[in-house]
């Protein structure tokens, strides 16, 4: 006698077993009948259907895998920007290079952009590093807001970030000496009064004032400054001059344009913000002196200049054991 008895589950019906259920095709996800089973040729096979007489259903096609989710990882932060401003008691100062950073943070604002202070000021750089330690994982480039690469540059930035170790630290070069700065001090020196007249004039000169330093290379790099803001201006003399630590002051510089028949003297002021020196150096002058630099467009843009080069700059093979790096300009 044939054995009429239904297949066990998962079991392939033997041939021509009419109790056998036809195999289901596997249809797209969602293309269900009312009674739960897919389609197939668009009609309905509910599980009690038989296969015709004398016909094996096909063998179940294999499920189909489900791809994973794609999950992106996430990109770390790109290392916080930190302004560093020297300090000063002149409350004009923090306020303007807030200004100048609120500039930075339009030119990029997904960027975090921070400020600190070597003295006088809060925050100090100390306690910015903290905060950023604190965060856990960051980086920072140090952008001096200074002009040369003198004693804050080379002691104070690396002395603070290796009492960090939290924070890996790059540290950029000063602003100076650099186009976009000449064209921020030719700009200062426009709106104060120079004209194209001046730089065609035998009479007319500029005093480049500085801070000053005891350091050879911050010196050099004022002169150099002084250099390109007179072909800037048309090679008209530029004489730099400094407020402390180095000579000649302004009011020997401006005896000795005046030596030299150059009495329509103007002072560059080469600081980024109001305070001592700047109000020091621009009291003598013989006939204009111009503002600080403030949240000049184009300084704006070498604060992020100076930022993208110590990125991009290897890492010194020297340094490469120290939580702190320092680029070059």
């Amino acid at each position: 006698m044939t054995d009429r008895t239904a297949p066990a589950p998962g079991t392939a019906p033997a041939p021509g077993n009419p109790l056998a259920a036809p195999a289901l095709a596997l249809v797209p996800e969602g293309a269900l009948t009312p009674e739960g089973v897919p389609a197939v040729d668009g009609t309905s096979a509910p599980e009690d259907t038989p296969a015709p007489e004398g016909t094996s259903a096909p063998a179940p096609a294999p499920a189909r895998a489900c791809a994973p989710a794609l999950v992106r990882p996430s990109r770390p932060p790109a290392p916080a920007l930190v302004a560093v401003g020297h300090g000063s008691r002149d409350p004009r100062a923090r306020e303007t290079l807030a200004l100048l950073l609120d500039r930075v943070r339009e030119l990029r604002p997904s960027l975090d952009v921070r400020l600190a202070h070597v003295e006088l000021n809060a925050p100090l750089l100390a306690d910015t590093l903290t905060a950023l330690g604190a965060e856990g994982g960051r980086e920072a480039v140090l952008v001096p807001l200074l002009f040369g690469r003198g004693y804050h540059v080379k002691h104070d930035l690396p002395a603070a970030a290796g009492a960090a170790p939290a924070v890996r630290t790059r540290i950029a070069a000063p602003l100076g000496p650099h186009p976009l700065l000449v064209e921020a001090l030719a700009d200062r020196l426009a709106e104060a009064g120079w004209t194209p007249a001046d730089s065609a004039s035998r009479s007319a000169a500029v005093v480049l004032a500085a801070a000053g330093s005891r350091d050879p290379e911050s010196l050099a790099g004022i002169r150099r400054t002084a250099a390109l803001l007179g072909e800037r201006l048309g090679g008209v003399p530029v004489v730099p001059a400094y407020a402390s630590a180095a000579t000649p002051t302004v009011p020997d510089a401006v005896r000795l344009l005046a030596a030299r028949g150059r009495h329509r003297v103007a002072v560059a002021s080469c600081f980024t913000a109001p305070g001592l020196f700047a109000t020091r150096t621009a009291a003598a002058a013989p006939w204009t002196a111009a503002a600080p630099l403030g949240a000049h467009p184009a300084l704006a843009r070498l604060v992020l200049h100076r930022y993208d080069r110590a990125l991009a700059a290897p890492a010194p093979a020297v340094l490469a054991a120290l939580p702190w790096e320092l680029a070059s300009a």
